[in-house]
């Protein structure tokens, strides 16, 4: 439970600061915050390398998403934009961030389909408004930016979900074949 507690805490300190310093001209503030979450996270994983590539992952998928909204137009950045077509750092920053709860306190959504779908229509939209309503993101068009962040992140949690869940397993199936070659060695060498 304390995990739990730390990671939910952990994310919304990087939330905050990832929006904040984008809206008021700091977006490394964001990507400074989210490093050392991500550091905390790493440290109290049991297999951080799968961790580690989920991380990645969700954050490229997260880059991929964000950088098309960007360049059709539903979002626009007040800062941290590298290149034009590009989501900002602070953005891609959060992505990383909000990678680190999907084993934590996300993990409940693991097979729960329907209810991922449905928290990621509403939760992502309302993400994005609070972030509008703190200066961090502009919607030329707030109606259509909210429908089509609700029908991204209604495929987006749950996907995210189940990357998270795969490579979660798949990092289990690894230590736990690697464990009986590793003690087989250990005994060739007693």
């Amino acid at each position: 439970m304390t995990r739990i507690l730390v990671n939910l805490i952990a994310f919304q300190i990087a939330w905050f600061a990832s929006v904040l310093g984008g809206a008021n001209d700091l977006p490394w503030l964001g990507v400074i915050v989210t490093t050392a979450v991500v550091a905390l996270h790493l440290y109290q994983t049991a297999r951080p390398a799968p961790e580690a590539v989920m991380v990645l992952t969700i954050g490229i998928i997260g880059t991929l998403w964000d950088s098309l909204l960007v360049r059709f137009g539903f979002l626009a950045y007040p800062s941290g934009m590298l290149a034009p077509w590009l989501a900002p750092v602070w953005i891609i920053a959060m992505w990383v961030a909000f990678a680190t709860t999907l084993n934590v306190s996300l993990a409940w959504l693991r097979g729960r389909w329907y209810l991922a779908c449905a928290l990621g229509a509403l939760g992502g939209p309302l993400a994005y408004y609070a972030g509008e309503k703190l200066g961090g993101v502009i919607f030329p068009d707030a109606l259509v930016a909210l429908a089509v962040l609700a029908a991204g992140w209604f495929f987006l949690m749950p996907v995210s979900a189940w990357i998270a869940g795969r490579l979660d397993r798949l990092g289990k199936d690894a230590s736990d074949s690697v464990r009986p070659l590793e003690l087989d060695r250990r005994n060739r060498n007693v």
